[in-house]
């Protein structure tokens, strides 16, 4: 197998644990009302080492609940107790064997039609997204940012973050690459997005929809691979 061909098999297959990870939280009920976002993290954290040994997050663990979802990532509410009737996100970047994951998904606890709404918006415009990108090989960051917004209006929400994804891969891509703009999705991006890294390894993009709804006080969160699986 190419190497290549096997970076892009480990990073879904860490996509995949990651899948698995956050199906099990479902299974297990351990989003709850009267827990604090700091305590559901933690059993968030524990359970990722039961089921896969994992032992670090290359970003910092999110659990935001109620008013806390309409930050971004690069805020930090004060931890909260989660509500009966919240909607709640939880956005983790497991390594799995020096392979990162980055992955998020919304929940919605009670009935609230309008967040229920939201949440089920949340991958129909990971999905837009994600076709724009197929159907335009020389979008750039920038662009796919602004198409990101754009739908998300369409859509009828604001977009809570100040860009729509970033660059993933072998750990610590973060410190390979920093806070340059390029490694975002986001304007200013303006460089075509499928291109190499400065190791000469094809870039590989996870796409983020961090819809709000500010008037009411909530938003929702969906991340994963955008150009692959």
């Amino acid at each position: 197998m190419r190497d290549e061909e096997i970076r892009s098999a480990r990073l879904l297959d860490a996509q995949a644990k990651a899948v698995e990870l956050f199906a099990e939280v479902e299974r297990r009920g351990l989003i709850e009302p009267g827990q604090a976002e700091r305590v559901v993290s933690d059993r968030v954290r524990d359970l990722a080492n039961e089921l896969f040994g994992v032992k670090r997050f290359w970003h910092k663990r999110i659990v935001r609940s109620g008013p806390n979802t309409l930050q971004p990532y690069r805020q930090n509410p004060p931890d909260r107790v989660i509500g009966e009737d919240d909607m709640v996100f939880a956005d983790f970047g497991p390594i799995f064997e020096e392979w990162e994951a980055d992955f998020g998904r919304t929940f919605v606890l009670g009935e609230d039609s309008v967040k229920h709404r939201l949440r089920d918006d949340l991958p129909k415009v990971f999905a837009a997204g994600r076709q724009y990108f197929e159907t335009h090989p020389d979008v750039t960051g920038e662009e796919l940012f602004a198409e990101v917004v754009r739908l998300t209006g369409e859509a009828g929400w604001e977009f809570g973050g100040p860009h729509s994804g970033h660059l993933v891969g072998e750990f610590p891509h973060e410190t390979i690459n920093g806070d340059e703009i390029e490694s975002y999705i986001a304007p200013g991006s303006t460089a075509p997005m499928r291109r190499t890294d400065r190791a000469g390894q094809h870039c590989h993009w996870i796409l983020e929809v961090h819809l709000v709804d500010r008037e009411r006080g909530f938003g929702g969160f969906y991340e994963e691979l955008l150009d692959l699986g």
